[in-house]
């Protein structure tokens, strides 16, 4: 049902608000969801978090257990190496695409999601710098303007947010964005390929050094 004054249906707000918690970490992988907790914490019935979770395991973010409760899905080595195969497949595309195709309406919220994650990586805000290189990819693919890709981001989107978060270098990755930003801007396809290739391996050094590097001291 719709919330309160028609707005935003109240399984979406508790999908939503579990799910940020899950992509900015703060529900670890493994760690319980019990639909009586999560209705007493968020001050709602079961129903809508009965429906919220059934989202979540369709995005790929949870994992449901017998009865009531669910857990944050564990991404196992074999799970990241297929969604970095995914992304490999289409993130070069959709970038070349977006240099030819861009329109200056779609360049210009390109250029705000990476202002804000550009600020957001100086000032040290990692969930807000995170959040926002994942705005940033989304933006490049609405650039693309090709329906499958589209259709494709959609299923995707939430995975890819947390594969796109797994890293510490939030201004190593915000300047390759910004090296991005301007290929696009100036419609350099064959410039836009050879930096996407490079952000992608960019990418893969820092989550495996982050998988690699020990537990920050409690």
């Amino acid at each position: 049902m719709p919330g309160e004054g028609g707005g935003e249906p109240e399984s979406a707000r508790v999908a939503r608000l579990i799910r940020d918690d899950i992509l900015d970490g703060v529900r670890q992988p493994g760690d319980r969801l019990v639909e009586r907790d999560l209705a007493d914490e968020l001050g709602v019935s079961r129903v809508p978090v009965r429906d919220a979770l059934k989202t979540l395991v369709s995005e790929g973010l949870v994992t449901l257990r017998p009865r009531t409760w669910a857990v944050v899905r564990e991404f196992t080595a074999s799970d990241i190496a297929d969604l970095r195969e995914v992304r490999s497949a289409l993130e070069v595309l959709t970038f070349k695409l977006a240099a030819q195709r861009h329109t200056r309406a779609g360049l210009a919220r390109l250029r705000a999601a990476l202002d804000a994650e550009l600020a957001a990586a100086r000032a040290g805000d990692a969930v807000a710098a995170r959040r926002s290189a994942a705005d940033f990819h989304e933006r490049v693919t609405e650039l693309a303007a090709n329906q499958l890709l589209d259709e494709l981001e959609g299923v995707l989107r939430s995975r890819m947010r947390w594969l796109l978060g797994r890293h510490d270098d939030l201004l190593r990755v915000a300047e390759e964005h910004e090296q991005l930003y301007e290929a696009v801007a100036r419609r350099d396809v064959a410039g836009v390929e050879e930096l996407a290739l490079r952000h992608l391996e960019t990418g893969r050094r820092l989550h495996d050094g982050r998988r690699g590097a020990p537990d920050p001291p409690s």
